[in-house]
């Protein structure tokens, strides 16, 4: 310090460092790092709530594809006895064997069978844009193969529903204790901090003791070091109100996440029953439908012979037609069902691996 008032001009400079440890904080560093754990955790088990809803939706719209197709199958041989049953009657009108209100009654029909083609074709088509939708890939790309999925499935016995396990029910524990992470983080908050410190500094000054002051570059390096070593201590005084609020707001939400985690525990039990009333259902049905569709080609074959012997009517033979398609329809769409219902029964449990296991044998 000058001793009396100087307008020179002279350089000062100062340079230091400051290192802060924090040797003990009461398990607070560990719980932030619980907090972003459990976040990520949270985040990876959505990851595969996501998954398991992609796959169950490709699997379902690849079975729409195949029911589709066996639906254009059907529907095409129904148009092929339209059209053998349309022109043996317009020979029998040309030859004024029959009356012509049999003729427009049989095209009337075969249009009618036409029409149900297109349709079915029509969703195919839908179908597998659908799927080409769900794999990223142009529709011109998809290309299904039936394998064994067009034959009744074998009767194996359901695997034990595991809610626990279910990708739904595992987010939802991922939930929870992620908001306990943070509850623990808040508590550990509330203790002091305490902060060991050390500094190291220079200074540099034109100035000397005297008072003199040195050439023009005097002061332009530090040439005075010094150094501290401390301990702070902490106190969040003022912040034991917010904490304590913020801590009640998580204990709140810790609420609400425990109580949707027995509602999905819940909503998981009745989709597993829904869909177990479901496949044995689908099962009955395609027990049912062969005899259906043995019953419908019996049917078919006696209206039509009713009719050439002059013993019935062209409308018998067409709604003996009509129930013939629909039950080769129902017939093959009635394994599929099977198919389908497996496949939600897999979903609701939550893991799709045994499905696809059964469905490549």
């Amino acid at each position: 310090m000058l001793r009396t008032n100087s307008l020179d001009s002279v350089w000062g400079t100062a340079v230091g460092g400051l290192v802060s440890w924090e040797p003990f904080d009461f398990g607070l560093r560990r719980a932030n790092i619980e907090v972003a754990e459990s976040g990520r955790r949270r985040a990876q088990t959505e990851v595969g709530v996501t998954r398991l809803q992609v796959a169950a939706a490709t699997a379902d719209t690849f079975l729409t594809i195949l029911a589709a197709q066996q639906t254009v199958v059907a529907a095409k041989a129904g148009v092929e006895r339209a059209r053998v049953l349309d022109q043996v009657v317009q020979t029998l009108v040309k030859n004024e064997l029959r009356p012509g209100a049999e003729a427009s009654r049989t095209r009337a029909e075969l249009a009618l069978a036409e029409t149900q083609v297109i349709r079915a074709e029509q969703s195919v088509e839908e179908a597998r844009a659908a799927l080409a939708q769900l794999l990223g890939v142009p529709p011109a790309q998809v290309s299904v193969q039936s394998g064994n999925l067009l034959q009744t499935p074998p009767e194996t016995g359901a695997a034990p529903a595991g809610v626990e396990t279910h990708p739904l029910a595992v987010a939802q524990t991922a939930a929870i204790d992620e908001v306990k992470a943070r509850e623990k983080a808040l508590d550990r908050s509330l203790y002091p901090r305490f902060t060991l410190e050390g500094t190291l500094y220079a200074r540099g000054t034109g100035v000397q003791p005297d008072g003199s002051t040195g050439n023009a570059a005097s002061g332009l390096g530090p040439n005075t070091q010094n150094w501290g070593l401390g301990m702070s201590v902490t106190f969040p005084l003022f912040e034991r109100y917010s904490i304590r609020v913020r801590k009640e707001i998580e204990q709140a939400n810790e609420r609400t996440e425990s109580a949707r985690y027995q509602q999905i525990r819940r909503e998981i039990e009745g989709r597993i029953e829904k869909a177990k009333a479901t496949l044995a259902g689908a099962r009955r049905v395609a027990d049912n439908t062969p005899v259906l569709l043995a019953s419908a080609r019996t049917g078919e074959q006696q209206a039509a012979a009713r009719y050439k012997a002059g013993l019935g009517t062209i409308v018998e033979v067409a709604e003996a037609q009509r129930l013939l398609s629909q039950a080769e329809i129902d017939d093959a769409l009635a394994r599929l069902g099977i198919w389908r219902a497996m496949l939600a029964l897999a979903a609701a449990q939550g893991d799709l691996t045994g499905y696809l296991q059964t469905a490549g044998k």
